[in-house]
């Protein structure tokens, strides 16, 4: 911990506490922070997605749009239960961030290309009403997913993402410059800048890498002709969110991929909620603040796919915000979703986004994907590496990267299949992962 940030732990522990409304010149530079650590992570699924679905770009800012409203009013959700009765609330009430998530990406990717967007958000919504029942039944649902099951799929996440990462540092498949020198110098250089924050910088500095790496690469692009500020200019100052503008629809196959990703997701949410309670509370979360959490989490989903946002989880780089600085009051963290709701409701702002480089973008965060399979692998090495696990592990990957990989491996099967099993590795390593952890005897442990 850097100097600066112990300083801020030890005057403002006692200050900001989980309840009550700290004075505004306190809170926002706390809050600040939360919002620098987390908005390009927050709005490059929505640059992807739109990437591959070829909507227009008075779309595109509409989407990442959604994407700063619906991450604002899912953290609002989150932290301020506004229905409790008995032991039962809706709203974890603890100090975590919603934004869009990277874990659906490569699903979202496989439907944005067969289908459209509309498609994406009507599998949310089935998503969404999965994720609240399996708040609903937590306890007993999650011996389906222990660390080594859910840290094998995360761990695919990972891998299926960096085909994304480096056709972005090249530049997008779509671009004439594809492959240029101009594209890589520059993704190397964001990736260095990026690098060398994470690693030798402290503070705020570390906390900013990604966005202070982004800026770098964006100045440096400019004189390559790489950003294009056409699309800022038309972009209006102020637009409410608008409601169901890219409709919805509902595929069966999308709905089983997109499902699966949010029962995976709805367990994963507990590693973050566990480690903004024992890290910055030093106790684990309450049974009431597990299921209201995850609950919230599907509803707000629902919510978030009629307002055009993608699919929304905590965000890991703030938890660590949390942990790290004790400021656990939800006033703090409430106010970062404010400065995140007023940005989407500024076209201008939105509209700057889009212009960042491919090449950038791929750069920044190509290191995001890479912590994403190191997340997995951590989480799998929880547990005994012997011959049955190593066994689900590399069976599960294995499936689910090659099947995906080799394009024409599904082809005399009906379209949905494909859509279902070929389109995203993670469907395919989700299910291996869990009928071999039920299947495979387990090994007895010798005695010592």
């Amino acid at each position: 911990m850097s100097a600066s940030n112990s300083s801020v732990s030890k005057k403002h522990a006692s200050v900001f506490e989980l309840s009550g409304v700290p004075a505004f010149g306190q809170a926002l530079p706390l809050a600040l922070q939360h919002v620098v650590a987390m908005i390009v992570g927050c709005v490059t699924p929505s640059i992807i997605i739109a990437g591959v679905a070829g909507i227009s770009d008075s779309d595109r800012v509409i989407l990442i749009q959604a994407a700063l409203f619906c991450s604002a009013i899912s953290t609002l959700l989150q932290l301020f239960p506004f229905i409790k009765f008995g032991n039962f609330q809706l709203g974890s009430a603890l100090p975590v961030i919603m934004g869009i998530s990277f874990a659906y990406v490569p699903s979202m990717q496989a439907i944005a290309g067969t289908y459209d967007i509309a498609t994406i958000l009507g599998a949310q919504v089935v998503g969404g009403v999965i994720a609240i029942i399996v708040g609903l039944f937590i306890r007993k649902i999650r011996v389906l997913f222990p660390p080594l099951v859910t840290g094998t799929v995360v761990f695919t996440i990972g891998l299926s993402l960096y085909p994304t990462a480096v056709n972005y540092m090249a530049g997008g498949t779509s671009s004439e410059t594809y492959g240029s020198w101009q594209n890589w110098l520059v993704a190397f250089f964001t990736l260095a800048v990026v690098t060398g924050l994470n690693h030798f910088a402290k503070g705020f500095l570390k906390l900013a890498s990604i966005l202070i790496g982004i800026i770098a690469g964006y100045i440096l692009a400019i004189p390559f002709g790489l950003v294009d500020l056409s699309g800022v200019q038309s972009a209006g100052w102020f637009q409410l969110p608008q409601p169901m503008h890219f409709s919805m629809s509902f595929e069966p196959s999308a709905c089983v991929a997109i499902g699966l990703l949010f029962a995976i997701n709805s367990i994963q949410a507990i590693g973050d909620f566990s480690a903004t309670t024992s890290g910055s509370m030093n106790r684990m979360p309450e049974n009431k603040e597990l299921q209201g959490g995850i609950v919230m989490y599907g509803i707000s989903n629902i919510l978030c796919a009629f307002f055009g946002g993608l699919p929304t989880a905590t965000y890991s780089q703030n938890v660590g915000i949390v942990t790290t600085t004790k400021v656990i009051n939800r006033c703090v963290l409430g106010l970062a979703a404010i400065i995140l709701m007023i940005a989407g409701f500024v076209p201008k702002f939105s509209g700057l986004l889009t212009t960042i480089p491919q090449c950038v973008l791929g750069g920044a965060t190509i290191s995001v994907f890479a912590s994403i399979a190191m997340t997995g692998i951590k989480l799998i090495f929880q547990e005994e590496m012997n011959f049955r696990n190593t066994s689900i592990v590399g069976l599960s990957v294995a499936l689910g990267m090659g099947i995906t990989q080799a394009s024409g491996s599904l082809a005399a099967f009906p379209e949905w299949v494909t859509t279902v099993f070929g389109s995203s590795p993670v469907v395919i390593a989700t299910l291996m992962a869990i009928l071999l952890n039920i299947i495979l005897p387990r090994e007895e442990k010798k005695e010592k």
